[in-house]
């Protein structure tokens, strides 16, 4: 299957840095509404057999233009909602405590899924419900699917199931608004990144980019 991940249009959270994961979430800025509306331009080569959206308003506001374009229904999940903030929510990203939550996000992908967001979920249940909705995707039969999901969720998950991706690599790399990863793969025979925001990702077993910072986490 090939898996696009698509963050969100730009919400008034984005604008403040806050950490902003609760359902239902705000809605999209105008400029959030004008990258929304270019999403099916910029997936015009794609082939989306189905759509996906969390329940936060945001991601499903971001994919009713691409639903409308391609006459899709937006099929919306819990499991692909935001990393849940927990007791850090609404707190500046850019603070000592708000970048505890990326820290925190980004142990689970490697491999400390034990470790709990303070006041909220761990990562074992953050990856496993992510999980299951990309199992379900996959089950469905559909060659290639796009989830509209949220930032931090998409790089996280990325950086602890595409095996050419370490967290190194996805924790230098902030996912810009309607920003796409491109994936490859199957549940049971695991996944390979293809491209991070239009930029080719190397495998990890040829040299590639895994690991080489290229800016800040964000």
């Amino acid at each position: 299957m090939r898996l696009l991940l698509v963050r969100h249009g730009q919400t008034p959270s984005n604008v403040d840095g806050l950490l902003d994961t609760g359902v239902p979430g705000p809605g999209l800025t105008p400029l959030g509404r004008a990258q929304a509306a270019a999403l099916p331009g910029a997936l015009a080569g794609e082939d989306i057999d189905a759509l996906y959206a969390s329940t936060l308003i945001r991601t499903q506001q971001t994919a009713a233009p691409l639903a409308a374009a391609r006459g899709l229904e937006v099929l919306v999940r819990d499991g692909i909602r935001e990393l849940s903030a927990g007791d850090l929510e609404l707190l500046p990203g850019h603070t000592p405590e708000g970048l505890r939550y990326l820290r925190t996000a980004f142990a689970w992908a490697s491999g400390d899924t034990a470790l709990r967001m303070p006041g909220g979920e761990s990562g074992a249940k953050a990856l496993a419900r992510y999980d299951a909705v990309v199992a379900e995707a996959a089950a469905s039969g559909a060659g290639t699917v796009a989830m509209v999901s949220h930032g931090a969720a998409i790089r996280v998950w990325t950086a602890a199931r595409a095996a050419n991706v370490d967290v190194a690599f996805a924790a230098a790399r902030p996912l810009e608004n309607t920003g796409v990863i491109i994936l490859e793969g199957t549940p049971s025979d695991g996944w390979k990144a293809l491209s991070w925001e239009g930029a080719a990702v190397t495998p990890a077993d040829e040299g590639g980019p895994t690991g080489e910072a290229l800016g800040t986490a964000g």
